[in-house]
């Protein structure tokens, strides 16, 4: 039942940032070759929740993202959502940029 000295899971207030990209984790999936109901199966975590992660009406926890990014072999940057600074100038930080030779 309802124990009242559990906290309450707080929800994600409508219209927030998320601290993910769907469309990044959709394609990452896809490439993978993977379904949505078997990257849930992998990730122990419901098809729903899958689902919903992908269309954007739940936050993927900073920890599920790294899952997310070793089960599908990319990097953790791809699945992570930009913020607004990146989104206005089109690109990452040069912190977050690889370095080439």
């Amino acid at each position: 039942m309802n124990d009242p000295r559990k906290p309450k899971r707080r929800r994600r207030p409508r219209g927030s940032p998320l601290d993910h990209a769907p469309e990044g984790i959709t394609y990452a999936r896809e490439k993978a070759g993977l379904t949505k109901r078997a990257l849930a199966d992998a990730l122990h975590i419901s098809e729903q929740l899958m689902c919903d992660i992908e269309a954007g009406r739940r936050n993927a926890a900073p920890e599920l993202l790294e899952r997310m990014a070793e089960r599908l072999g990319c990097p953790l940057v791809v699945l992570q959502a930009k913020s607004a600074e990146e989104a206005r100038s089109g690109q990452r930080p040069e912190s977050a940029a690889p370095s080439g030779p």
